[in-house]
Order: C-alpha cells, then structure tokens, then sequence
C-alpha cells in the first residue's frame, strides 16, 4: 500500500453519500483535504468534524461545479498550504427525474450536463496544471454504470455518465508523457440521496430503487477509491465497475419478495 499521509486530497460534493464517505476515508488515511459542496452549513461543520476527529487540515468551502468563475475563483483562492493538490476526487454530480426524453424539463437537461460533465471538466482544468508542472497527481472521476449503456427514462443521464468515461480515457491518453494517474469508478445502484434528489424529494419513490435487494453503501465506493490511490506509482487502475451483487448490470436487478 503507498502511503497517501500528509498529501493534498480534493473531493467535490463532498457533503453527504460518496463524496463525504471518500473525504473521510482518505482523512483516515493522513490526508489533507479540500472539500466543497454547494451546502454551507454541511460542508463547514464536516470539514470541522474531520479535522478535530483525524487530526488533519481540511479545508471546506462552497462551490457550485456549474459555475466557471466561481470553480476558477475557488483553487485561485485556495490558502497556499492547500494549493498542491495531489489527488483529485471529481464527484460532483446528480440525476434528476426517469420520464421518457420527449416529457424530460429542459432545465433538467442543462442541470445534469452542467454538473456531470462541464463542471467535472471546470474543477479538473483548475486543478490539472499545478499537477503536471509538479509531474504528481491522481485524478478519480466518479462515473456510474450508466456510462456502460443505457435505460428508460436515463438518456440524458446516461449520455452525461458516457462523456465522464470519454473524457476520462481523453485525459489518460493526453498525460501519456507524465506520472499522472487518471482513474473512473463506476458504481452500480448505491443507496445514498442521489434518489431523492433525481425524484425532487419523492421518499417513495426513491425508497423503490433500492427495494428488494442490499444496494451499495457510500462507504463500499470510498474504500474503491482508497484501494487505486493508494497503489504504488507505477500501477494505474484505469476502469472499475462495481455493482451489489444482486445486480448484473444496471438494468438486471434480483429483487426478492
């Protein structure tokens, strides 16, 4: 196991489901962090939870991925001792609503191309330079199964998730004349808010997606992206795919009575 202690770690969406469970696990492991999410109030008192429970530096701020300026005014303003961010954990991101393209909200469109794939782009152009001068640095770009295919009601989700995995493998190839690592771990069905946030809030509803079977946990994602991080430098885990056992792809689903 490589030792990731005393390293600059950065995690978007950082306040609930994955991103939080992925900023702790990698506090645990020494890390320093800069967390952000769009929720003051969640990410002040997380970023105040970590640092006093592991005893490390956390740096927690407000961001929205969407906005360019605001992405670029963020890292600009970043305090120095948290400027050379080795690991990038880009996990921002959000489905909204599972009605067929031709009934879909235009505002839902441009909600999930803005944060899936312009801000992940945003938060990695912001980021990436300081690491190739520095020739160090790890980037994880939270994906999701649906970037292996598509389902009814997803399309525009689905599209988004498929450009996360082209930009990932763009990148890979781009930083071939560098160390740099570049990772996607896509996750099958995860029980965290990413359903009530698709379902505007609908508990039914999102309860549904998960019934009959033992989904993932943000924490089982978390520990995936502490196993690639801390490979030693010479080994990269391009691609991971990781589904509940009950699932065999993201439209097969053994659901027991």
């Amino acid at each position: 196991m490589y030792d990731i202690s005393g390293k600059i770690a950065c995690v978007t969406g950082a306040s609930a489901g994955i991103g939080a469970a992925t900023a702790e696990a990698l506090a645990e492991a020494g890390c320093n962090l800069v967390i952000s999410a769009r929720r003051e109030d969640k990410i002040k008192e997380f970023s105040q939870y970590l640092s006093d429970k592991y005893e490390i530096k956390c740096f927690g701020g407000v961001l929205d991925v969407r906005n360019q300026k605001d992405v670029e005014k963020f890292f600009a303003e970043l305090p120095e001792e948290f400027k050379n961010i080795e690991i990038l954990v880009n996990n921002a991101g959000l489905a909204k609503d599972m009605t067929p393209l031709y009934e879909n909200k235009i505002s839902d469109w441009e909600q999930m191309i803005d944060t899936n794939v312009k801000g992940l782009l945003y938060v990695t152009k912001a980021v990436l330079p300081g690491m190739v001068e520095r020739d160090k640095g790890h980037i994880v770009n939270i994906g999701s199964t649906a970037g292996r295919g598509t389902y009814p009601g997803g399309t525009v989700y689905c599209a988004t998730k498929h450009a996360v995995n082209a930009i990932t493998n763009g990148l890979r190839k781009d930083l071939l004349k560098t160390s740099l690592r570049v990772t996607t771990i896509d996750p099958g069905a995860v029980e965290t808010e990413f359903s009530m946030v698709r379902f505007e809030g609908d508990q039914a509803r999102s309860d549904k997606v998960y019934e009959g079977y033992e989904p993932l946990h943000a924490e089982d994602i978390a520990d995936a992206v502490l196993y690639v991080v801390t490979r030693p430098p010479h080994v990269n885990v391009s691609d991971m795919i990781i589904y509940p056992t009950a699932q065999r792809d993201y439209h097969l689903v053994n659901r027991k009575a």
